[in-house]
């Protein structure tokens, strides 16, 4: 299937330019031509898995695991199986008819966990339904709260809890981006962290997929609005990029440790503007700093309050610049009392 669509196998092909590098050094000669290939991308790809229903995933935990041991009986159950992970733990993927079968090949070798069953006919009627309204291109969006999600959902993403720490993998950022009900996606990273494998994840993805290298959740919802199902997923990243140009960010938490300079202590407030640490200890007296900065030349602040927030709306709204509007809303993010964006 690879060969007739047109597809290199990345890895292989990587290695023949090594070796080339690698001969070419030894004589002392510029490497020798190569032939070069463009990367395929086939948005309504035929393969066999559309024989089969049921997108099968799960996670099994035990000892002595070996991802051999199990591919060929799953693979008599259906097809695109991967079982990877280590002698402790494996992750299972598998498109089937017969989701408890396959788990079932597995069940004697550890304990089933994070199950995972998706009607794939279903998500392609979904999809076809939205792109016969007129939603040719969706969002996926990472999150780290229920709360912001709720936020994001409401603006027309689907989203992907990445946890407290926003860190899902590429496993996970395939799967949100296949969840999506559109045939191209922008998908909104929202931290440092997870644009590498984000941008490995659209690689991946036999969709039409642009990944636009949000840092912040705040930012992000906020650059949302710019979205526009109709569009492309490129003019819709062009667009999302364009007003998180106009946006900045801010932030306050709880300290997680001891300030080696002694400017603060584990419990403390710290704020930021941007990546800046630009404020330090009560939380009231940090956040009006955290405001004031964001407030200069804006004209909306929006502030995402966390679990554990220590200051009630009313306040917070009394701590705005006068010439500022100030959006409340409830987020319920782990690590952060405050995700403030300034527009």
């Amino acid at each position: 299937m690879l060969r007739d669509a047109g597809v290199v196998d990345a890895g292989g092909y990587a290695l023949v330019v090594i070796f080339a590098g690698i001969v070419a050094a030894l004589r002392g000669d510029e490497p020798p031509p190569l032939e070069h290939h463009a990367p395929a991308r086939v948005t309504h790809p035929q393969h066999l898995s559309a024989t089969f229903r049921y997108c099968t995933n799960f996670a099994v935990t035990g000892s002595g695991l070996e991802p051999s041991r199990f591919t060929a009986a799953l693979a008599a159950l259906g097809d695109s199986v991967l079982v990877v992970g280590d002698a402790r733990t494996l992750k299972i993927h598998v498109h089937t008819d017969q989701p408890e079968q396959a788990i079932a090949v597995l069940a004697g070798a550890g304990e089933v966990s994070h199950l995972d069953v998706a009607d794939m006919h279903a998500q392609v009627a979904a999809r076809a339904r939205q792109v016969a309204e007129g939603a040719r291109c969706g969002v996926l969006a990472v999150v780290a709260s229920a709360g912001i999600g709720s936020l994001f959902q409401s603006l027309g993403a689907h989203v992907l809890d990445g946890g407290p720490t926003l860190n899902p993998s590429t496993y996970e950022l395939l799967a949100g981006i296949h969840a999506v009900a559109a045939e191209e996606v922008v998908v909104l990273p929202n931290s440092p962290n997870v644009i590498m494998a984000a941008e490995h994840a659209a690689e991946l993805s036999e969709k039409q997929v642009v990944v636009v290298p949000s840092r912040s959740q705040q930012t992000a919802l906020a650059a949302l609005v710019a979205l526009s199902p109709t569009q492309g997923a490129a003019q819709n990243a062009a667009a999302i990029t364009a007003a998180l140009g106009r946006i900045r960010s801010g932030s306050v938490a709880p300290a997680a440790r001891d300030d080696v300079e002694g400017r603060f202590g584990i419990g403390e407030a710290v704020g930021f503007v941007g990546e800046s640490l630009v404020a330090w200890g009560e939380p009231e007296a940090t956040l009006a700093h955290v405001l004031a900065s964001l407030g200069d030349g804006s004209e909306l602040i929006t502030c995402i309050a966390g679990a554990g927030a220590p200051l009630s709306a009313e306040r917070i709204a009394a701590l705005a610049p006068e010439a500022v509007e100030l959006e409340h809303r409830h987020g319920g993010q782990p690590s952060y009392w405050w995700l403030l964006s300034a527009e």
